[in-house]
């Protein structure tokens, strides 16, 4: 059953139509933004990946991909839940040298997706990846990274305000870094999500760094495929959505695994059969780079930007009866 919050008072500043010119202008101004701030140039991207070859991202191991055959090949495809090793495979294949990278936009379909104002089935995201190397791979590297992409965000944002006055929100530039220990630590009667909000209400701009693993509580923060982020060296950034009143998701990412950290997280996940896909034997042969990466949400970019309270607001999707007649009551106008 989806889930809907419904801000008291609520009324989009923007109409319609000038909603859909502000995505636009959104997505243009942040790409170069983005670009221009980790040396990242846009490729093509696919759709669809064949199954055997590990190349698609499994979320938490227990989502459906949803998969069709082909008619020409006698071959069966998975739409993508993301891209997270298939850019690394890119970066292999194109040659990148280290210190520059690639972006793309992604669109997946992830049909067990608990729908609620920020998830919806559909997904469009900039899927970025960067080249490292030894040296650089380390937190300092990440938080830099992260501090980046925080300001190009706060960046657009400020553009955006410059045309749409009437958006009034101002996100910080200024990202509290926090392990999901430490957050457990600090709210050990919490869940990892009212952890989240109580910290961002306070912080407005946070990192919240090393999720896949088990806490010392017995329990996880949240779950990380295996195969791409280095659950030490990972994590999300997260904004304080006035609008909403919570915390606000927009980006997972992270240095990718290593040989070794691959080895050891196959066997703490219980995926030791993903050795034997090609993408992981390049990577347990130390044949692909050393990178970075993440996704960037598209449309919960352009949601907190623009000031919504619902995804729906600024993508096309599929929703529940019980959703549609709530926004409607709620004057939050699903495209």
């Amino acid at each position: 059953m989806s889930k809907l919050e419904k801000p008291i008072g609520y009324k989009s500043v923007l109409s319609v139509y000038d909603t859909q010119k502000a995505i636009g202008t959104v997505k243009r101004t942040f790409e170069d933004n983005l670009s221009n701030a980790l040396n990242l140039i846009r490729v093509s991207a696919p759709l669809f990946v064949e199954p055997q070859t590990g190349l698609n991202d499994d979320l938490n191991g227990v989502e459906r991909a949803v998969e069709f055959d082909i008619m020409e090949t006698k071959t069966n495809a998975q739409i993508v839940h993301s891209l997270a090793k298939w850019k690394r495979m890119a970066l292999y294949q194109y040659g990148f040298p280290v210190g520059e990278g690639l972006y793309t936009d992604m669109n997946a379909v992830r049909r067990d997706e608990e729908m609620d104002n920020l998830h919806s089935i559909y997904v469009d995201q900039w899927d970025w990846e960067k080249v490292i190397d030894k040296q650089t791979r380390n937190i300092s590297t990440l938080k830099e990274t992260v501090s980046s992409i925080v300001t190009a965000i706060c960046n657009t944002q400020q553009s955006i305000q410059k045309l749409y006055p009437e958006i009034k929100g101002t996100l910080s530039k200024d990202v509290s870094f926090i392990t999901t220990q430490e957050l457990e630590d600090m709210y050990p009667a919490l869940t990892p999500k009212q952890r989240e909000n109580a910290y961002l209400k306070e912080h407005k701009t946070a990192f919240i760094m090393q999720i896949g693993d088990v806490l010392k509580s017995g329990v996880k923060h949240d779950g990380r495929a295996p195969d791409y982020d280095d659950w030490a060296l990972n994590g999300d950034i997260v904004f304080w959505s006035d609008v909403l009143q919570c915390a606000f998701e927009v980006s997972s990412m992270g240095i990718r695994v290593d040989e070794k950290s691959l080895n050891e997280q196959l066997t703490k996940a219980g995926c030791d059969n993903r050795r034997t896909y090609s993408f992981h034997k390049m990577l347990s042969e130390g044949k692909l780079p050393l990178t970075m990466g993440g996704g960037i949400g598209q449309s919960r970019l352009c949601m907190l930007l623009l000031e919504k309270a619902h995804i729906g607001e600024v993508q096309v999707s599929i929703w529940d009866e019980e959703t549609r007649s709530g926004c409607k009551a709620a004057q939050i106008e699903l495209l």
